[in-house]
């Protein structure tokens, strides 16, 4: 079938189609449309980010509804407020020539009360957020015990931002028989288990391998020192003056850090996070899609449902928690038969996971490398120079041409074309003439414990770490990536300040520079997290890891480590004397390293786009 006339839609669908100027059906429009209109059956569908899902659920919904009616016949579930209005927006678009259409969204950070007058209006089809939509229910403000059709977009998605029990509790109101529809770019296990529980023996229909990226995105990784990931970050985007991207963090911290120091360097950026109000979010939002900002930085649950064209590429400052994440990042770029670049920019202890997400995607990744400040220095002055090539004159300066030439009188055409590229080229010549290589070498020597553990094969030291004990490990569920972003949290520091996190059963080590002891220890002197007292000292370890520290105590013995405190007693004790010079000696050291050499006023001002 290569017509959207041949999947059986029928005319008013078609004439939409036509206005929308949609031509061929994608892949996973052409699998699913003719099937669901021909058949009451459940499905599920996996297919990327971008390749049309919307289109492939929406059209037969809009015509095996019946229209007349006033009564609530389909009901789509998606993951945040962004997507349910996209959704909405789409599903009128396709209805626009279905008279008396009414398709409502609910979404939280809106009036409730203008959203049940809508539904009360009489909407035949509702999209929704879990958490509003099961606030909706009850209070008795939407009735959906006779809905037909229901859908569950992202709904991987959904169940990693743990709506598992609001989906199981709005289904729940809904009639047994029905068909459920279930779209998903990727299929964990919590998805399985999902459509085994609510499906009838569904058809499943998948566009390329389960979890695999589009081929039109090509995929990088970078290799750089944990603490040179912003400077590399700057560089990647000064190579590509173009640039139009989503920039990835695992953290709303780290986004909103990240976005700071971006705008603070000169560059278009701005933040989007669960942090944020939903009027800043809307801004943010808004401002992208005018490409007013050029890098948008955002956490993985805000960035669903960003549906913006011509996204050129897509950072990973930091990896996903779950490989299968990836999948959804990458498919912001690439979309609707374009190219796109992936870029992932990676520390030696994190490049095992590339291998773990190339076999999730079905694709290899290219190992690249950060292109030093002279390559930077040509690009940005041949894009520069193919800008002014390309201007359409404005006559309107013609009557300053006299003016401008009486300047340049005794100035030869040479001298005139050196002097005008200097202004930009002279501003990035200065700033990475002296700044440093920031790749290492791509030696694949990976931590024999999985992982367990970010610092390589082993810890081997330095005369400028502190290397700690802390006595947490796996069994209080955490991994090296958890723990590390639990210890910056706590101690409000950067991501690259904590280091060399290996991760034991029932205890852990951890590396700070040696300025940050002192405040590291005053900070966990009785600090109590979830119930139980988190004690870090001073530890021994040499890299293998196994070595217990050697403490002295007023009292004399064995501290029982991991232990779970009984009652409100510590599982172990610091002398007094310790605690008082910890305390006494707290200090609020932080360091910015958003500079590659001296301080801000040497930074290259970006110029606004």
């Amino acid at each position: 079938m290569s017509t959207f006339q041949d999947l059986g839609l029928n005319d008013d669908l078609l004439h939409a189609i036509t206005d929308l100027g949609f031509e061929t059906p994608s892949d996973v429009q052409t699998k699913a449309i003719p099937i669901l209109l021909e058949k009451d059956t459940d499905l599920v569908a996996l297919a990327q980010t971008g390749t049309g899902k919307t289109a492939a659920f929406g059209f037969p919904m809009l015509q095996k509804i019946n229209i007349d009616s006033r009564t609530t016949q389909g009901l789509i579930l998606s993951p945040t407020r962004e997507l349910c209005l996209q959704i909405t927006n789409e599903m009128k678009q396709y209805g626009k020539y279905c008279k008396g259409l009414n398709v409502v969204a609910i979404y939280g950070g809106a009036s409730i009360t203008d959203q049940a007058r809508e539904v009360k209006r009489g909407a035949q089809i509702i999209v929704a957020t879990p958490g509003r939509m099961k606030d909706m229910i009850s209070r008795r403000l939407v009735d959906i015990s006779k809905i037909e059709f229901s859908v569950l977009d992202e709904a991987d998605e959904m169940l990693n931002m743990g709506f598992k029990e609001d989906i199981t509790d709005i289904l729940s109101h809904t009639p047994e028989e029905k068909n459920t529809w279930l779209f998903s770019a990727t299929m964990p296990r919590e998805v399985s288990n999902i459509a085994k529980k609510f499906m009838n023996s569904p058809i499943e229909i998948t566009v390329g391998n389960k979890n695999e990226s589009t081929n039109q995105v090509s995929h990088e990784y970078y290799l750089v020192n944990a603490r040179d990931r912003y400077q590399a970050l700057k560089r990647l985007s000064d190579a590509n003056p173009d640039i139009f991207s989503v920039i990835f963090c695992r953290t709303k911290r780290d986004t909103q850090k990240v976005a700071e120091n971006l705008i603070e360097d000169g560059y278009s950026a701005g933040a989007l996070h669960g942090d944020l109000s939903q009027n800043q979010r809307d801004l943010v939002m808004k401002s992208f899609r005018n490409k007013q900002i050029q890098m948008l930085v955002a956490t993985d649950v805000a960035a669903r449902g960003i549906d913006v064209d011509n996204i050129t590429h897509v950072i990973n400052y930091q990896l996903p928690d779950e490989p299968e994440t990836y999948t959804h990042r990458s498919g912001r770029t690439g979309r609707a038969g374009k190219t796109g670049i992936s870029m992932v920019i990676v520390s030696k202890s994190e490049v095992r996971k590339i291998k773990s997400i190339e076999r999730i995607i079905n694709q290899k990744f290219e190992h690249k490398e950060i292109p030093d400040g002279m390559e930077i220095c040509e690009v940005q002055l041949m894009s520069l120079a193919n800008k002014i090539h390309n201007t359409e004159v404005n006559h309107e300066i013609d009557k300053y041409l006299t003016s401008i030439n009486e300047l340049f009188e005794d100035t030869s055409k040479d001298e005139l074309i050196k002097k005008f590229f200097s202004v930009e080229f002279t501003r990035f010549f200065n700033y990475y003439q002296k700044t440093k290589n920031l790749n290492v070498s791509d030696s694949r020597d990976y931590d024999r414990g999985g992982e367990r553990s970010e610092g390589g094969r082993g810890y081997r030291g330095s005369s400028n770490d502190s290397r700690y004990f802390i006595n947490v490990g796996r069994k209080d569920g955490y991994d090296w990536m958890k723990l590390k972003d639990f210890l910056k949290e706590v101690l409000d520091l950067g991501r690259d300040d904590v280091f060399k996190v290996d991760v034991k059963e029932s205890f852990s080590f951890f590396n700070t520079e040696k300025t940050l002891q002192e405040k590291v220890l005053a900070f966990f002197t009785d600090f109590k997290h979830d119930g139980r007292f988190v004690n870090v000292e001073i530890s021994e370890d040499k890299g293998r890891g196994t070595s217990r520290n050697k403490r002295r105590r007023d009292g004399g013995g064995d501290r029982r480590r991991d232990s779970k405190p009984r009652g409100d007693r510590r599982s172990g004790s610091r002398s007094d004397g310790n605690r008082s010079d910890r305390r006494s000696s707290s200090s609020n050291e932080s360091r910015s390293r958003r500079s590659e050499s001296g301080s801000n006023s040497s930074r290259p001002r970006r110029s606004r786009r």
